[in-house]
């Protein structure tokens, strides 16, 4: 059971005045436990210590924050098992799942570790003059982290921020907090000052307003919605404080003529159900060629209506429940809207008998271009799939949403490259869906935001480039 607490100062702690608000397990609706509503005062006192743990970790040396991450990611693969547990518990993807993201947490620390020691700088001569280029730590970072992944997303932000050299105030979504503050702790236990990380969970709005208000932080990072980033931006006019965003995708997948429809069809049910679909990189919109398309649709289908759903915790499940009563709501719902609409329902479409929110993986046909479900994310496991006369429509139509995260493109290489270069996204994967890597920067154009989480690219985001011009004294 998750207990109702902050972490500040290094330590755990209840909200001010005690108050939480209940958790519920996604497979049984049952009490899951409590997460703490911290207060103004204890937002306040989270600023307060990220403030003097940015003081004291700016000066610390590459080699000592290359320690720290390693050290945490060794404590958090000891905890693994712990963690995933509450993960499945809070959140009710698989524990398969949820095992595999804690190792993928531990391997964005690694990752960071090994850019903490990186000269991002230069440097070079002209005359009398020496001019330097150096990259200092931005300062105290505000985290805002969404519930789906509850420890890869604020290990994204969390470990480039502490290579860099910042202290970082994590804000998790209450519905899964635990992951965050268990690494807040394997960090502190590595070897990082208590004041440099904080984790407070409660109203997010009022949250928000008061981090962001604060002349405390000097970085916003988000991984959300989309009215959600805009209203970060517009929380951060005020003291413009740099934002990076990652806010959603509505990922198209473009078979191309002459791909293997029936091993497409397996590799993409895969990725469109794991974690119920709720990713927001998950492949969302189906584009195959019209002498393909029911072949695919019907072994999609045939892939989808073999999965396991059940308990995350479940030996053999492959599919958990939605995490929350909203997700089942808006999936009804997308469904409701294809069904009036015309569109042919080939598995699923209805939510699973019994206590919590399972709703059936799902293929439909035949869906008009009206429906909401080809603009809206369907962030749910629903896959439309969609024929098309030929490539240029094809990709017109994957183009022709707001979100541009993620693309997938199946087929024969040399056309997929061809077809790559003309995608309005930040992520391709071509007979590949494993976009989500350390090494490689993840984030998307257009309205999924902007910067870039992972690769090298990943530790700018929390850095500023500082110049300086020295004249040798007498020239």
């Amino acid at each position: 059971m998750t207990e109702a607490l902050l972490y500040v100062g290094g330590r755990l702690r209840a909200a001010a005045d005690g108050g939480a608000v209940p958790l519920h397990d996604p497979a049984t609706g049952e009490a899951a436990g409590s997460a703490a509503l911290a207060t103004e005062s204890d937002v306040d006192d989270a600023l307060a210590a990220v403030a003097r743990g940015f003081d004291a970790w700016r000066r610390s040396a590459p080699e000592e924050r290359a320690r720290v991450l390693t050290g945490a990611a060794a404590l958090l693969r000891g905890r693994a098992e712990d963690v995933a547990r509450a993960i499945t518990a809070e959140q009710g993807k698989p524990l398969g799942e949820a095992r595999a993201e804690i190792e993928q947490s531990a391997g964005y620390f690694d990752w960071f570790a090994r850019e903490a020691v990186r000269d991002l700088g230069r440097a070079w001569g002209e005359g009398d003059r020496e001019f330097t280029v150096e990259r200092r730590p931005i300062g105290p970072v505000a985290a805002f982290t969404a519930w789906n992944f509850p420890a890869s997303l604020p290990a994204r932000k969390m470990a480039p921020a502490v290579a860099a050299g910042c202290s970082i105030l994590v804000k998790p979504a209450e519905e899964a907090p635990s992951a965050a503050i268990a690494m807040a702790q394997c960090l502190v236990e590595a070897g990082l000052p208590g004041d440099a990380v904080a984790v407070v969970t409660g109203d997010a709005p009022s949250i928000a307003a008061q981090v962001i208000g604060s002349r405390v932080i000097r970085k916003i990072t988000l991984t959300g919605s989309i009215p959600v980033g805009r209203e970060l931006v517009r929380l951060s006019a005020e003291h413009l404080q740099p934002l990076s965003l990652e806010l959603g995708g509505h990922a198209p997948v473009i078979v191309l003529p002459g791909a293997d429809i029936a091993s497409a069809a397996r590799t993409l049910a895969g990725a469109k159900f794991r974690n119920a679909g709720q990713v927001c990189i998950s492949p969302t919109r189906f584009f195959v060629p019209e002498a393909d398309a029911e072949a695919f649709a019907a072994a999609f289908a045939e892939t989808a209506a073999a999965l396991t759903v059940g308990p995350g915790d479940a030996e053999g499940v492959e599919v958990g429940p939605l995490a929350n009563a909203r997700r089942l709501a808006a999936v009804e719902s997308l469904v409701a809207d294809l069904r009036e609409r015309g569109a042919r329902v080939l598995t699923g479409g209805h939510r699973l008998d019994g206590p919590g929110w399972f709703y059936a993986p799902t293929v439909v046909a035949d869906v008009p271009e009206d429906a909401r479900m080809l603009t809206e994310e369907p962030f749910g496991p629903v896959a439309p799939v969609l024929p098309y006369k030929n490539l240029d429509e094809a990709v017109a139509r994957a183009n022709a949403v707001e979100q541009g995260l993620a693309a997938y493109i199946f087929g024969p290489e040399d056309a997929a490259r061809e077809v790559a270069e003309r995608l309005d996204v930040g992520m391709i994967g071509v007979n590949s869906t494993a976009l989500a890597v350390a090494e490689a920067p993840f984030g998307g154009v257009k309205s999924s935001g902007y910067g870039r989480e992972g690769g090298t690219e990943g530790i700018g985001e929390y850095t500023v480039a500082v110049y300086t011009q020295v004249r040798k004294e007498g020239s």
